[in-house]
């Protein structure tokens, strides 16, 4: 299974935030997304997960289910956390593993966990029946974690995935990254900090020649 970035061009607000960018990732990698704050990292997050419409290129799947178009086949974890307050915290996942679908690929292993199950991993189960906005923000955060293990998924993206997180969860969420490595999926995250994940490609986007942007593959 791969993902396939060609010639990307994304406008913004009638500015173009980056252009002719191409990648391409395969199973059980990580694309960890570095630059400067308003670079275009979100929004190249965004852009994958069909949120943001391309001015040009073309974003496809190579492996992954043929009548599905890429962004049904990706998880999004962005800035915001995705909770319903009113409901409450078991809801929510219910909610989330009613509403998204499915979707497998070639050499993908994972598998939906069950909603409780993914609340005692995280270490929020004691707030199962509590409603979501009496969560403190690191708790808000794992619960928006939870989504990416209920419905299975191969393509994670992660926009600053370790945002709100104490270490101990930081170090959970690096397990669960590289599990879902291991699983033969695919993660593109965007952050600026170091992960320690098994494999990794580092693509850096620079302001001085959008035009031109550093892809470079780490074994560790």
């Amino acid at each position: 299974m791969k993902l396939i970035a060609e010639n990307l061009t994304i406008d913004r607000g009638g500015r173009r935030v980056f252009q002719n960018l191409s990648f391409s990732l395969e199973g059980g990698t990580a694309l960890v997304v570095t630059g400067a704050n308003g670079i275009g990292k979100s929004s190249l997050l965004r852009t994958l997960a069909g949120l943001v419409p391309l001015a040009k290129g073309e974003i496809r799947m190579e492996g992954g289910e043929a009548d599905r178009p890429p962004q049904e086949q990706v998880h999004y974890f962005g800035h915001q956390d995705a909770v319903k307050p009113a409901l409450s915290v078991l809801e929510n996942l219910n909610f989330w593993q009613s509403f998204s679908a499915p979707s497998s690929g070639e050499g993908f292993s994972g598998r939906p966990t069950p909603p409780l199950e993914v609340l005692q991993t995280l270490g929020i189960s004691h707030t199962a029946h509590l409603p979501a906005a009496y969560l403190s923000a690191g708790q808000k955060r794992r619960l928006s974690l939870s989504r990416l293990l209920v419905t299975a998924r191969p393509v994670w993206l992660m926009d600053e995935p370790t945002s709100a997180l104490d270490k101990a969860s930081e170090k959970q969420l690096l397990g669960l990254m590289n599990g879902h490595l291991a699983a033969g999926g695919l993660i593109v995250t965007a952050t600026h900090t170091e992960l320690a994940l098994d494999k990794t490609q580092i693509l850096h986007l620079q302001a001085a020649d959008p035009a031109a942007h550093d892809v470079e593959e780490e074994m560790i």
